[in-house]
């Protein structure tokens, strides 16, 4: 019986394909777009570290509901293959992943150049939900 290889940058499980892992049959999947809505407060699109987690949880999109905030490597990956997902704004926007640093740090990462840092929770950034397929 023949399995399907994925690829990256194949429309899948609700979003884009963005790794796959050497089997090619696991890996992850980009939403389509950035998070709608936005923390109290804040700008269209921008969410604090609680409120980032809560609305990748809370997604469902193309039929999915285990959407989650990727981690710090996860967020690298979507950086390296940012060009495939697509609908990233240009300049200097911060994402945030679910990587903690500490009680009130987190790990963030922009993506328009891979730098990633540690930012405030309290501080608003955009949020790319991501699943494991």
């Amino acid at each position: 019986m023949a399995t399907n290889i994925m690829n990256t940058g194949d429309n899948y499980g609700g979003g884009t394909i963005f790794y796959v892992d050497s089997t090619g049959q696991h890996g992850l999947v980009a939403a389509k777009a950035d998070m709608l809505g936005h923390s109290a407060g804040e700008t269209e699109g921008s969410f604090t570290w609680d409120d980032a987690k809560t609305a990748c949880q809370n997604l469902v999109a193309g039929g999915f509901s285990d959407w989650f905030l990727p981690d710090k490597e996860q967020l690298s990956q979507l950086y390296l293959k940012k060009s495939v997902v697509g609908g990233f704004p240009s300049g200097l926007i911060h994402y945030w992943s679910s990587s903690e640093v500490s009680e009130e740090g987190a790990w963030c990462g922009y993506l328009h150049d891979g730098d990633q840092s540690m930012d405030l929770k309290s501080n608003a950034m955009r949020v790319r939900a991501v699943r494991a397929f």
